[in-house]
């Protein structure tokens, strides 16, 4: 079952006040179909550029016609005079010359004569008639509805393209040359051409061209012809282009619902689960999961559920360590709650002074306990504000004994580090290759920590080894000391928060059981691990440290 069709709990419906309003309509879904629709808008306004098309269709007819009036005109003038004196055409060898004409290119003929009444018309002559075939009209169906559909869309759009007002065209029953502007043009000597509209809403086109010989204008030719064939052309690409645009749009808005269904639905999802933890009504594990995509939701899904185990796993601890804290702090204000008591009753010196030093050893205790839970508070919040970066090793733990050779010199067992591969290697190269990424303050308390431990174990002629050592992407540091040994049950628990395991000869409460915890949590920051083992041949304990290489340039992804 997918995810996006998990059943829903029970809770969901509960009357949490969340954080957010019920839309009825994603913002995110309604850009998705903005931004698709918006593309296919370009592509609907290209309707209109057909248009054009027509424009351009209807200029080249024009041009035809001016073409055929004028090789028609000039064919009349050379073959329909008897002579190149005569001034007036023969009608009967002109007639011959119209009928055979007009009967290839279908253009309406008629001949004007000079004294502007109309001698000859294609018509009359049964030339270019033809049956005209009206269509009866349409039955109920579904051919009857889409041919509505496609007359008032072609209705539409004309109305939102005029190119001019036209004339409306009229032909009166005895025709003269002043019914047509463009043929009196012609008895003057020049070609003339006029758009007119008919009833039916098409162009017809007349053009008008002089009849001459030798320069002498003996008549005027004017031949016309609609424009419904173009028409029909037009309105044939429009619906084909309209039917086009529909499948297209249709298809935009399932892609855009699909994808509204994909991404925003889980995302709104996860953002209630969210708002449903924020109320703290629901837990991490309510969030819907969709870790099995493998795209951005599915990181979304992962990462949020990481996030609030995360989150749960440090509320648990803060907790804990609330509660850690309240035990430990009660047995030294127990026993000196019980000293102060005490004292008021002591009636010898030394009694009272036996009980003002217990009181001392725990206000120390104390005191330790606050400091190194302060410390141990205060390093998340700084390890989290601060910027990692590259930390040197070997010129660390450097630093660390020099600093307790000089401090505590015979006091303490001697310090030793060894660097595995130092000898002949170049020093630049060798603090290269124990370069770590890390916080060199933290990372110098938690190697303090180890030495410190090492050291209360150990005795003072002892010796406390501490070696590096590096695999291919691992820097590893252990420091060894030579004293009692782990517990082989207590090698897990000795990283706890306030666990001790002391030597037999130190007075109780010396150390806090903080140092091996904060080790680990610092450790744990750096990606890195921990491991407390006791050392084979002889005896004393061994805590190993391992840190991630820094990487070099190359290594960087870019």
């Amino acid at each position: 079952m997918k995810a996006d069709d998990q059943i829903r709990p029970p809770e969901e419906e509960s009357d949490v006040r969340l954080l957010r309003r019920e839309r009825r309509i994603s913002p995110l879904t309604f850009r998705i179909l903005a931004v698709n629709l918006i593309a296919l808008g370009f592509l609907a306004i290209g309707i209109l550029y057909i248009d054009q098309y027509q424009e351009t269709m209807i200029r080249s007819r024009i041009e035809a016609l001016i073409k055929d009036a004028e090789v028609m005109a000039g064919a009349l003038g050379e073959a329909a005079t008897a002579t190149t004196d005569k001034s007036e055409l023969r009608l009967i060898p002109a007639e011959q010359i119209i009928v055979r004409v007009v009967g290839v290119t279908n253009n309406r003929t008629r001949l004007f004569g000079l004294d502007g009444n109309l001698w000859l018309d294609s018509r009359d002559l049964a030339v270019d008639q033809a049956v005209i075939i009206d269509e009866l009209p349409r039955h109920e169906g579904w051919t009857a509805f889409w041919g509505n559909i496609e007359d008032r869309v072609t209705r539409l759009l004309d109305s939102l393209h005029r190119r001019r007002n036209l004339e409306q065209y009229h032909e009166v029953k005895d025709q003269i040359a002043g019914h047509y502007p463009e043929v009196e043009r012609a008895l003057e000597g020049d070609i003339g051409y006029r758009v007119r509209q008919l009833s039916d809403g098409a162009e017809i086109i007349t053009v008008a061209a002089p009849v001459q010989r030798f320069r002498r204008v003996l008549g005027a030719l004017l031949l016309s012809t609609d424009t419904r064939d173009i028409r029909e052309a037009v309105r044939t690409t429009r619906m084909t282009f309209l039917k086009y645009f529909g499948s297209v749009l249709l298809l935009t808005l399932l892609l855009s619902w699909f994808l509204a269904r994909t991404i925003v639905r889980p995302i709104l999802r996860l953002a209630r689960s969210a708002d449903r933890i924020s109320a703290g009504t629901h837990t991490g594990a309510d969030i819907p999961d969709y870790s099995s995509r493998n795209d951005e939701i599915g990181d979304l899904s992962r990462s949020l559920k990481d996030m609030t185990f995360t989150l749960a796993r440090q509320i648990d601890a803060v907790a804990a360590f609330a509660a850690d804290v309240s035990h430990e702090l009660k047995n030294p204000l127990t026993s000196l709650r019980s000293a102060v008591e005490t004292l008021s009753l002591a009636k010898t010196d030394a009694a009272k002074e036996k009980l003002l030093g217990i009181i001392a050893e725990d206000v120390g205790r104390l005191d330790r306990l606050i400091t190194d839970i302060s410390n141990a508070s205060r390093l998340d919040a700084e390890m989290s504000r601060s910027q990692m970066a590259e930390v040197n090793l070997i010129t660390l733990l450097e630093t660390l004994i020099d600093l307790y050779d000089t401090s505590q010199s015979g006091k303490i067992p001697t310090l030793h580090l060894d660097v595995a591969g130092a000898e002949g290697k170049d020093r630049r190269k060798l603090d290269r290759a124990y370069a770590v990424r890390g916080l060199e303050g933290q990372l110098g308390q938690l190697f303090r920590n180890l030495i410190d431990n090492a050291i209360s174990f150990s005795k003072k002629d002892s010796h406390i080894w501490i070696r590096l050592s590096q695999t291919r992407d691992m820097v590893q540091v252990a420091v060894e000391d030579e004293g009692q040994g782990i517990p082989e049950d207590k090698l897990e628990d000795i990283f706890d928060r306030f666990y001790t395991e002391r030597p037999k000869a130190e007075a109780f409460g010396k150390h806090s059981g903080l140092g091996l915890s904060i080790c680990k949590q610092v450790v744990e920051a750096h990606g890195g691990a921990i491991i407390a083992e006791n050392r084979r041949r002889v005896t004393g304990a061994r805590f190993i440290v391992q840190l991630r290489h820094f990487p070099t340039r190359a290594e960087v992804p870019s």
